[in-house]
């Protein structure tokens, strides 16, 4: 599994020029699903992403969690972060898992987060998104 969760001041993603959802302050998480990643790896994300600190105090210092603040979190599936670029130019996609797996496991997280008590907005699995993203800091952490 990875996750790239990237502070934002908003988020809207459409799919076919149609807006699905939208965020204003809080968190963009791209996530993919590798061959092999199991359940029981979703409550260590969960937990990271929930209490991930990268949000300011008013001293400056990031000591504050998207769900200290009330912020939304935008959860965006992404097979590409599975890529093996290893060899040539061409990303190898063969590490990403299967397609119901994977959505899964996707779902899993989002109700794993939720259960914690963010708000989750979801894009569209295996969609052809348009994602506008106003990123803050720029902040952006790789789990």
């Amino acid at each position: 599994m990875k996750a790239v969760v990237q502070r934002v001041d908003g988020v809207k993603l459409s799919v076919d020029g149609n807006l699905v959802s939208e965020i204003g302050k809080g968190l963009a998480v791209y996530f993919g699903v590798e061959r092999g990643d199991s359940e029981d790896q979703l409550e260590y994300y969960a937990k990271k992403i929930s209490q991930m600190r990268v949000f300011e105090d008013e001293r400056g210092k990031m000591n504050f969690s998207a769900l200290d603040n009330g912020y939304e979190i935008m959860l965006i599936s992404q097979f590409t972060l599975c890529a093996d670029c290893s060899r040539g130019n061409r990303p190898d996609f063969t590490r990403a898992e299967a397609p119901d797996i994977a959505k899964a496991l996707y779902l899993k997280l989002g109700s794993l987060l939720e259960s914690r008590g963010l708000s989750v907005k979801y894009g569209v699995f295996g969609a052809d998104m348009l994602i506008e993203q106003l990123n803050s800091g720029p902040v952006t952490i790789i789990i």
